[in-house]
C-alpha cells in the first residue's frame, strides 16, 4: 500500500508543472469538463468510496484551495 501511495504521489508530482504553465483558458476548459463529468456521474452512483491514495492527493490539492471556495 505505501509503494501506491509513493507511486500516486510521485506520478502527481510530475504532472504538476504541466498544469501551472497551462492558459487559464485551457484550466478553466478542464474545469468546466470536470463539473459536467461530475454531474452526470454523481447520479449514478449511491456512495463515493475513496481508496487511502484518493484521499491524500484530495487532501494536498485542498491546501491551496481559497477556503471561499
Amino acid at each position: 500500500m505505501l509503494l501506491s501511495v509513493v507511486t500516486t504521489l510521485v506520478r502527481h508530482l510530475i504532472t504538476v508543472p504541466a498544469a501551472v504553465l497551462r492558459s487559464p483558458m485551457a484550466k478553466n476548459t478542464e474545469d468546466l469538463a470536470l463539473r459536467h463529468e461530475n454531474a452526470v456521474l454523481r447520479p449514478q452512483i449511491t456512495r463515493v468510496c475513496y481508496q487511502p491514495t484518493h484521499r491524500i492527493w484530495l487532501a494536498a490539492l485542498s491546501r491551496p484551495t481559497p477556503r471561499e471556495r
